[in-house]
């Protein structure tokens, strides 16, 4: 019971810490000097490497996803309805968490472990010294570029997904490129895309937050930065799965009204 307590209690003092991290990140994006040059710098390096294992990715959901489903849909003769199923499942749910979890753990555990070197290293330390803001040097222009980003990962993730959908319906329907996509955005309305967009926002600035936070606070050495990349993952998918649902919650509230 005490140790369920302790967790417990270390697992608040987490939320608290990270609570006054991000409102500091809040506080400094908008001071004096504007990192604008590392900020695109970040935004290219990370959109740039995640960009092929996210369109994999994509490609493969597409796939599975279209070839689980076909044949229930057979079953019930509405095998018509494969392109509105499946874009509306990629577009509102599937393509934004999976990309978002795929990202967390490529970009996520790099910031941690990036800035968890610099923190066991003293490169921070040295910042400070000679009068640089490493806070807003590495924080926030990292934090700001995961959340630029992302949205626009999950934009080629989704159309890669539903062109994967397509080459299956193509080889096993003989469904033409246009008929295919023509049913796609027939089916697809803006209240399903832009919650989507809206919550990809969220889920940058959870993966930016937290790898950061786990980087910047690092301790215990070299040992420290593998843990601090780890537990980043980790704090990150939860925080993920959790914004999704107020997200959910939130959306279905909102166009019920």
């Amino acid at each position: 019971m005490r140790k369920i307590k302790a967790q417990l209690d270390l697992f608040l003092i987490e939320i608290g810490d990270l609570t006054y991290f991000t409102s500091r990140f809040f506080k400094e994006t908008f001071k004096r000097p504007f990192e604008f040059k590392e900020l695109l710098n970040q935004c290219y390096s990370m959109g740039n490497k995640s960009l092929l294992l996210v369109a994999i990715t994509g490609f493969i959901i597409g796939l599975v996803l279209t070839l689980q489903t076909r044949p229930t849909l057979m079953e019930f003769g509405a095998v018509s309805w494969m392109p509105s199923m499946v874009s509306i499942s990629i577009v509102r749910e599937i393509g934004p968490i999976l990309t978002a979890l795929v990202c967390a753990g490529r970009i996520g555990s790099g910031i941690g472990a990036e800035i968890g070197s610099m923190r066991v290293t003293e490169q921070i330390d040295a910042m400070e010294v000679s009068g640089t803001n490493p806070f807003k040097f590495l924080v926030v222009t990292r934090v700001l570029a995961v959340t630029l980003t992302l949205p626009l990962l999950v934009i080629i993730g989704d159309a890669v997904a539903l062109f994967g959908s397509f080459l299956v319906e193509n080889v096993k329907g003989n469904v033409s490129f246009v008929l295919y996509f023509n049913q796609v955005f027939n089916s697809l309305e803006f209240g399903d895309i832009m919650p989507a967009t809206i919550k990809s926002f969220f889920f940058g600035l959870a993966i930016g937050l937290v790898g950061c936070y786990k980087g910047y606070y690092c301790k215990k050495g070299t040992a420290g930065v593998g843990k601090a990349a780890n537990s980043a993952v980790v704090f990150t998918s939860l925080l993920l799965f959790i914004i999704d649902f107020i997200a959910v919650f939130v959306t279905d509230i909102f166009f019920d009204l």
